[in-house]
This record gives structure tokens, C-alpha cells and sequence, in this order.
């Protein structure tokens, strides 16, 4: 582990040593007052706040300079980057010319069409005015409603003429290095107010770098994340793509708190958050994706992942409190795009995909979108036995006016691979044996099939009040059959002799989920609010056929020896099993309160409804379920500054409880309770994020052994995980980017009826997690768009039964990237587990199924872009 843990330092000290010093010469620090950021959308209100704020000393203003003005003005005479230190705008026989001023020769700019705007993005140089870091101007001339300057990443700066009903036509020329935009209107004037003339600026197609500003999951309104009274972390695509994190557990080794629960033999995504499973509570666009037997979450149209810590009930419903997932996916694009990949790696992975996007028609009121993957490949472990692969995502976004919109989409998945139970635990620790060693059969499957589709109809009632409708189906069909261990206790652990069984599943899902919310924004006074009021409805139906066989071929785990078994078909296997059946409705209301300036108060509640029936198919014998339940969530933020906010925050949680009383009614449900206090920060004028947070979180009325008969429970059982969690997110200096992460829980029983079970750890749990992914893309000069990358990720020891009998122990794997963009075309390599270190991931289900990490791998890929 120490010369692992020494290689790993080592890469990530030579790199951030070469991003430091190629950084450095781009002369793009804090103390010259650059901002990189963008600004979203600007009205009359906000314009006078800050107006009003701009008085008010600034971190990065308190701080004494580094540097003489004579080394400052040193490092900009030697830097690559191109101030913009003037911009004029004159009339002109044409209608306008806009002059950049420069310390240096301009490079090339480029130029588009979102909407009535003219974009320009001019790359290498950096926006540096007197008094701001911005520009704006309004109505500057007759058919020409705003121009606006603003930073972008990656050291580029973004120029943007909005017509008023059309984009105007742009000359550009070079005069004494000055940069001259010759702007032509176009069409007849319309009145344009300057909001929408801002708005129509930030609907095109912007990269959002490592920083994303706001998240919807934590309150179902687009909510700044300084504002919000808990921990969301996002994942934005430039990690995910820099990673190639083709899994989402590859994504979310970011992230503080979330860990990997066994998935059935690596083929089905489980993970717990914040101590407890999470497990069938991944949300794509707000909307649940039941995953109990689904297949891995395809990444290749995720724009973003947000992770929501802890309970979630008051916005989505019956679920575990540690937390949830939710995807946000690209949207059709107002410009044509036409993007495609080629991967290429170990274990015979090939993996194209296709990224088709763009308008159907002249006034681009119809726009669609198409991802589409095929994988093909082997699992890494014994047998080389062959993955299939392939999904395809198409989206149509109809805008029926400019406060109407209706999208479309749908999905399909298809996935077959082998079924890996992984490696039995000897003692308190897994097997000594090859990590490639397998004891099922050769052809041992799971075959799965996806299919889901859906709407959102969103509508502006007015410039305050909106609503949104969404309605959404989904299937999922899977059938596998495996050779497993006989039992839990089905190995010898002195002979080394495993009993193995044939078992098969054929379950089937479906879901369908209509979902209402209408937004509002209102003022009582001085006190302004965000209302959000919504109404859902959930049915959900699953069918099992579950057979477990006789015990068969033993196997030796140290000496294997393998034989042609007599396999069954799908045909010999005659199973009735049984049908569950829900219905669910929620109620939620929620009212984000701005106090004053720096105060704000979120209190919300919801009531749910869940009517639920198990019907076993060979006897006709139903068992239903019925729970009502109140979940609430308070919480309040405090900003004494503009970039840094304290918040506290109380919630609770709601799961379905299948445990049975002795008078033959289900119990209460479990819930669950959180009390979290944190802070969070932007550093570096806007360009880092980082959350601290502490929490304490509880589980409770889980049923445990009645003691006078123990065929039924009571709700006496508790649970309790604690924790702190540091996560950090952003751009250091330009081209370097950084997300980290550190975890710490504390989860255990801490009620179970006197059990043994008291006082241990919950199962693949760590104590400590720990990341550290930062890449560095340089700048300008021969080598612009050469880039590298290199990450650390630390998981502690986790128990890996309920009755800590034996353990996981920790591990550091180390991941390396380096890729070279050009003009419309990549190409990258990724390596992970670049010491090839032997770890292990989680426990699948108890002893004999501990899943073992992958091998160094190693994945070339190549992208175009048109």
C-alpha cells in the first residue's frame, strides 16, 4: 500500500508542478481580477443589487497583492493572453462598429448564430476593463437591442449582438491591433426589452468548464447552490469525459459519501449514500428511474450528475434518507451539431457513439437530438465471455411559442453480459486467490432490456408563474441464469470445496409516473418568495420467477478444476412466482423565503399516499399495504458576503416497511431523520466551490425479532450514520481544474432488540474516502489543446456482512489521462488503475461474493465534431 500510495503522490505532484508552472505563464491569477465566470441571465433588479453591493469589500480585495506593479506589468508584457482593456461602440454608416481595444495582436475570432444573436468568441485573451470585467450596453443603435462582452473558461472571451428580431451581420477587421466589428442590422425593429435580449445571449450552447452555479434536484426550482440549506455536489461532463467514466460508479469515486453496494455480479449499478443503500433511486431529469433489475445506466447523453445528500421524501416520495442521483441529459441544440466517437481498449472493448443535434425547420421552432452507443467487449475475469451492448436516446423539443414548450423523448437499452459473483471471503478477509478467478460456468448470463418514453410540457402563465407537466413510462425486462453458491455457508473454508447451484430470475418492471408543479415568484412586502406546489402519481407493477436449484458441482476455490455441467435451459424452468403492485400520490409544497439580503428560509412538506399489494401467483394469495405519511424539511441559509453562505438544516424520510406484527399488519414505515450544518464557499472570484458539511442521520422503526415470537417483528431497530464531507470544485488558474473530495462516516446499529448486531458497522460502508482528479490543458503556443490529467481515489476498510465477520480492506487506485484537442477533433487516452493494484470494489450478497477491482485498463479514443 505505501509504495502505491508513494507512486500515486508522485503523479500527482509532478503534474500539478507542470500545471502550476504552465499556468503561471498565462499570467491569468487572481490578483490581476480576472473572473471567469458567466452571468446567466441580468435584470433591472439585479442590475440595481448590484448597483447597491459594489461597495462592499470583496475577499480577494483584502487580500495584500503579491506582486510590485512593476511585476505585474512584467508578466503581462511576457504572457500569451491578449488583454481586452476598452471596448467603443460608435454609429456608423453600416449602423454600428465596435472596437475592442488590445495590448496585442488578436487572435481569430469565431463567430455564430443563437437565436437574434450574433456571437463571437475570440479565444486567448481575457476581458480586463477599468471598472469591471463585463461589458453591456443597451439599444446602441436602431435594430440592435444589446451588446454584452463577458469572460468564458478557458481563457476566451465571449462578444454578443442581439437583434431585435433577427441577428445582425458582422466584418471583422485588425487596425493597429485593435479588433474592429463592423455590425450590419438586419430585418425591421421589434421592441426587444433587455432581459430577453440577455436571455436570448445564454441559450446558446455554452461549455460550462468544472463550475456549475446553480442545480435543480435539492429544490425542483433552478436555485443557486450557495443557496440552498444542504450538500448537492455536481458532476459536470467536462469531468466526465476527461475521466472517460463510462459507469456511474466511475463517476461518482468524486464525490464525498457515496459508495458501491455489489451489483449483481458487476451488472447492475448499487450504491449507498451517506451510510444507508440508494439503490432504485437514481432520477433522470427529476423523474425516477426504477433500477431494481434494470441494467447499467448508460453515460453518453448525461450532461450533468447531481447528487442530492440526504432525505429526499419532500420532493420525490417514499424513499432511503441517505440520498439520491439525478441525470440531467443534453437537450436538442439550436445549432447543428454532428459529433461522433471511437473507443478502443483492453479486453476487446470497441465502443462508437453518435451525437446528432440540431433544427428541423427554418425558424428552428423544432429541434431534436440522437445519442446513440454501441459496446461490445469481455469481462476481465476468466472465460472472456462477451458484452452486448447498445442504446440509443432520440429527443424532440417542440417550442409551440416563447412561453411554451413541449419535448419529447425516449430510450432504449439493450444489455447482455456475464453474470460474476465475485470471490469468497476466508477467514475475516477475501479469499488469497487470482482476482480473475471465477466459479460460476462459462455461459452464465443476464439479458436485459430497457425501453421508457416520455414528455414535459412546461408553460410560462406569466413573467412570475409557470408550470410543468411531465409524464413518463418505463419497462424493464431481464431474465438471468447463473451458477452460484449453494448457500450463504456453502464453503468449506479448511477443504476450500464451494457447493454451487443453478438459479435463475425472470423479473419484469414496469412504471408509469405523471408528475405536475407550478413555480411562482411573489413578494409579501419586503419579503420576496419562490412557491413551488406539485401533485404526482406513481403506479408501478414487477413480476419475479425466482428458482434456486439443487446443489451441484463443487468446486475447489484454490485448486479449481473445471467440468462440462449439464446446464438447464430457460425452457426446464416453470416458476409462478409472485406480483407486486403500487400505487402511490404525493402532495408537496415548498416556499423559499429571501428574509433579507443575506437570509433565507426554505420550508417545505409533503404528504404521501402508497397503497401497495403482493399477489403470489400459484396460491392467489394477496397481502396489501397501506401507509399514509408527513415528511418534512426546514432549513435556512445565511450570507454575510456575497460568496460564502452558512446553512442548517432538519429533514425526514419515508420507506415502505415489509416487516410483519404479530397481529398480521405490516408496521409503520421506516423513517428516516437528518439534522445537517455546513458552509460553503466561492473561491478565486467565483472559480472554486467547496462545501463543508456535518451531519447526523438517523433510521428508524426497522423491524427487528419479536421476542415472544419471533416468526414476526417489531419496530424497534435503529440505525445511525454521521459523518463530515469536504467537497471541492473548480478552475485554480486557466486550464487547470481541480475536483476533491473527503468523506468521513460513522455508521452502525445502534438499536436491534439486544442482538449482537448492536455496536457494528454497516455493511460496504468505508470510514474515510478520499479523491483528487485535476487535469491542466494548455493554453496557447504549438502545444494549445494538449492536455493531461491524473486522479487518486483512497476507499477505506468497509464491513462486508451485517455481522462483521469479515472485512474489505482499503485501497488507492491511481487513474492517469492525457489528450490533445484540434480544432474539430480529439484524441485522448485514459488509464485506470494505473499501478495495477489488487483491491476490492464491494459485497454483492455476504461472503461468497465480494467483487474484485479491475486490472490496469487501458481505453484510446478518438472524436470528431462537426
Amino acid at each position: 500500500m505505501m509504495n502505491q500510495l508513494q507512486r500515486s503522490i508522485f503523479v500527482a505532484t509532478v503534474l500539478s508542478v507542470c500545471c502550476v508552472q504552465s499556468a503561471w505563464a498565462e499570467v491569468k491569477s487572481e490578483d490581476l481580477g480576472i473572473e471567469n465566470s458567466i452571468e446567466n441571465s441580468v435584470d433591472n433588479s439585479s442590475l440595481e443589487q448590484r448597483s447597491a453591493t459594489s461597495n462592499i469589500p470583496q475577499m480577494s480585495e483584502l487580500e495584500p497583492s503579491a506582486t510590485t506593479v512593476d511585476e505585474r506589468l512584467t508578466q503581462i508584457a511576457q504572457s500569451s493572453i491578449v488583454e481586452i482593456t476598452g471596448i467603443q461602440v460608435n454609429p456608423s454608416d453600416a449602423g454600428l462598429e465596435v472596437t475592442l481595444e488590445t495590448t496585442g495582436a488578436q487572435p481569430t475570432p469565431s463567430t455564430s448564430v443563437a437565436g437574434n444573436a450574433l456571437i463571437i468568441d475570440i479565444p486567448d485573451a481575457v476581458l480586463s476593463l477599468s471598472d469591471s470585467n463585463e461589458f453591456q450596453q443597451s439599444n446602441p443603435a436602431e435594430r440592435i437591442a444589446l451588446i454584452s462582452a463577458t469572460n468564458l473558461p478557458n481563457s476566451r472571451v465571449r462578444v454578443a449582438i442581439t437583434g431585435a428580431d433577427a441577428p445582425p451581420t458582422v466584418s471583422i477587421n485588425v487596425v493597429d491591433q485593435n479588433l474592429i466589428l463592423s455590425i450590419t442590422p438586419n430585418a425591421e425593429s421589434i421592441e426587444t426589452t433587455e432581459e430577453e435580449a440577455i436571455q436570448v445571449v445564454v441559450t446558446g450552447e455554452q461549455e460550462e468548464g468544472y463550475i456549475v452555479d446553480n442545480a435543480t434536484t435539492a429544490t425542483r426550482t433552478d436555485t443557486p447552490i450557495l443557496e440552498v440549506p444542504g450538500s448537492i455536489q455536481v458532476v459536470p461532463q467536462q469531468v466526465i469525459q476527461e475521466q472517460n467514466a463510462l459507469r456511474l460508479p466511475d463517476i461518482f469515486r468524486n464525490v464525498s459519501g457515496v459508495g458501491e453496494e455489489g451489483g449483481f455480479g458487476d451488472a447492475l449499478d448499487q450504491f449507498n449514500i451517506r451510510g444507508f443503500t440508494a439503490t432504485g433511486q437514481v432520477f433522470r431529469n427529476g423523474i425516477r428511474v426504477p433500477n431494481v433489475f434494470s441494467p447499467l445506466i448508460e453515460t453518453e447523453n448525461i450532461e450533468r450528475v447531481e447528487i442530492l445528500k440526504g432525505p429526499a421524501s419532500v420532493l420525490y416520495g417514499a424513499l432511503e434518507p441517505g440520498g439520491i442521483i439525478n441525470l440531467v441529459t443534453e437537450q436538442p441544440l439550436d445549432n447543428p451539431r454532428y459529433a461522433a466517437s471511437l473507443s478502443v481498449g483492453s479486453f476487446g472493448l470497441l465502443r462508437p457513439t453518435f451525437d446528432l443535434s440540431g433544427p428541423l425547420n427554418e425558424d428552428e421552432t423544432l429541434l431534436y437530438r440522437i445519442n446513440a452507443v454501441y459496446e461490445t467487449g469481455e469481462r476481465w475475469r476468466d472465460f472472456d465471455t462477451d458484452i452486448d451492448r447498445f442504446y440509443v436516446s432520440p429527443v424532440l423539443t417542440w417550442r409551440i411559442s416563447d412561453r411554451t414548450n413541449f419535448t419529447l423523448d425516449g430510450e432504449y437499452l439493450y444489455d447482455e453480459r456475464p453474470v460474476d459473483r465475485g470471490i469468497p471471503a476466508v477467514g475475516d478477509r477475501p479469499a488469497d486467490i487470482p482476482r480473475d478467478r471465477v466459479f460460476g460456468d462459462p455461459n452464465d448470463f443476464i439479458r436485459t432490456e430497457s425501453y421508457s418514453i416520455g414528455y414535459q410540457l412546461e408553460h410560462e402563465l406569466n413573467d412570475d408563474w409557470r408550470i410543468r407537466n411531465t409524464f413518463r413510462f418505463l419497462q424493464t425486462n431481464s431474465v438471468n441464469l447463473r451458477l452460484d453458491p449453494f448457500s450463504p455457508s456453502g464453503l468449506d473454508e479448511t477443504t476450500g470445496i464451494l457447493t454451487r447451484a443453478f438459479n435463475f430470475n425472470d423479473p419484469l418492471e414496469e412504471s408509469y409516473i405523471v408528475q405536475t408543479d407550478v413555480v411562482g415568484e411573489f413578494a409579501t412586502g419586503p419579503i420576496e418568495h419562490t412557491l413551488l406546489f406539485g401533485v404526482d402519481y406513481t403506479r408501478q407493477y414487477q413480476h419475479f420467477e425466482t428458482f434456486f436449484g439443487d446443489a451441484i458441482a463443487p468446486i475447489n476455490i484454490f485448486d479449481p478444476v473445471y467440468e462440462e455441467l449439464d446446464r438447464p435451459s430457460l425452457s426446464d424452468f416453470n416458476v409462478p412466482g409472485f406480483d407486486i403492485i403500487s400505487d402511490s400520490v404525493g402532495i408537496f409544497l415548498q416556499d423559499q423565503i429571501d428574509l433579507t439580503d443575506d437570509l433565507i428560509l426554505l420550508v417545505g412538506g409533503r404528504f404521501d399516499f402508497i397503497d401497495q399489494e403482493s399477489i403470489d401467483i400459484e396460491s392467489s394469495s394477496t397481502t396489501a399495504q397501506y401507509d399514509e405519511a408527513f415528511s418534512p424539511r426546514v432549513g435556512i441559509v445565511y450570507q454575510p458576503i456575497e460568496n460564502l453562505s452558512f446553512y442548517a438544516s432538519f429533514a425526514r424520510s419515508l420507506t415502505l416497511n415489509d416487516s410483519v406484527q404479530a397481529d398480521g399488519s405490516f408496521l409503520e414505515p421506516i423513517r428516516g431523520t437528518q439534522y445537517e450544518i455546513g458552509v460553503k464557499g466561492e473561491l478565486l472570484n467565483g472559480r472554486l466551490l467547496a462545501t463543508l458539511s456535518a451531519y447526523n442521520l438517523t433510521r428508524t422503526n426497522i423491524g427487528v425479532p419479536d421476542p415472544e415470537n419471533i416468526d414476526f417483528s417489531i419496530p424497534t431497530g435503529e440505525q445511525r450514520s454521521r459523518g463530515i464531507e469536504l467537497d471541492v470544485l473548480g478552475e485554480i488558474l486557466p486550464g487547470w481544474n481541480v475536483i476533491a473530495s473527503f468523506g468521513y462516516i460513522d455508521a452502525e446499529v445502534t438499536e436491534d432488540g439486544g442482538s449482537e448486531l448492536e455496536g457494528n458497522r454497516l455493511r460496504n460502508v468505508p470510514d474515510y474516502t478520499a479523491s483528487l482528479w485535476t487535469s491542466y490543458e494548455i493554453q496557447s503556443g504549438n502545444l494549445v489543446g494538449l492536455g493531461f490529467g491524473a486522479g487518486v481515489f483512497y476507499v477505506g476498510n468497509r464491513a462486508g456482512d451485517a455481522a462483521n465477520t469479515f472485512e474489505l480492506p482499503s485501497y488507492l487506485r491511481t487513474d492517469a489521462a492525457v489528450y490533445y484537442r484540434r480544432d474539430n477533433w480529439q484524441l485522448a487516452l485514459n488509464v485506470k488503475n494505473l499501478f495495477d493494484g489488487e483491491y476490492f470494489e464491494s459485497v454483492n450478497f455476504g461472503r461468497l461474493s465480494i467483487e474484485p477491482g479491475a486490472p490496469r485498463t487501458v481505453v484510446g479514443t478518438v472524436s470528431v465534431e462537426f
